[in-house]
């Protein structure tokens, strides 16, 4: 890969929460090269069987195909994100955490339920925090308070 592509490639190829059977439940990809719904569906497939084969004793990073891909179980939830080969891992690691942290916030103990009632949501604080695959921000309160002020404004209009 040459500079040119690594300048302009997003770092973050695609997130994924997904739940114990497999079922994503929210997925966002980011990557410049297009894909067609049937090859995401088959690249989540891999993936997904590949994290929930894994133990707790191995560790969270795994590499399939171009991708790094780096997974967290919270709860009910495997949060999966792909990145570049050139990523750190622990970087990651830590944004995954604060994903939570603040989907933690937001709803109060994020469960699957609230992925899946308020999937809009959950897609507008992965927005506030991820911009074209770099991560923009990581303060709750920064990524949180637009989403209020819309929760603000629609109980004003009732």
């Amino acid at each position: 890969m040459n500079e040119k592509e690594s300048e302009t490639d997003s770092p973050i190829k695609f997130i994924l929460m997904v739940n114990k059977q497999g079922q994503t439940r929210l997925a966002q990809y980011y990557s410049s090269e297009f894909m067609t719904i049937e090859a995401k569906a088959a690249l989540e497939g891999e993936i997904v069987r590949k994290c929930l084969a894994r133990t707790e004793t191995q560790c969270s990073f795994l590499e399939y195909r171009t991708y790094k891909c780096i997974y967290r179980r919270y709860a009910s939830l495997f949060f999966i994100v792909g990145v570049s080969n050139q990523q750190n891992e622990l970087a990651i690691l830590e944004f995954i955490h604060t994903l939570v942290e603040t989907l933690d916030k937001y709803f109060e103990n994020v469960c699957e339920l609230d992925l899946m009632f308020s999937i809009e949501r959950a897609h507008f604080i992965l927005d506030e925090m991820v911009m074209n695959g770099k991560i923009v921000e990581t303060c709750k309160n920064n990524i949180l308070r637009p989403l209020r002020m819309m929760d603000k404004f629609k109980e004003g209009t009732k």
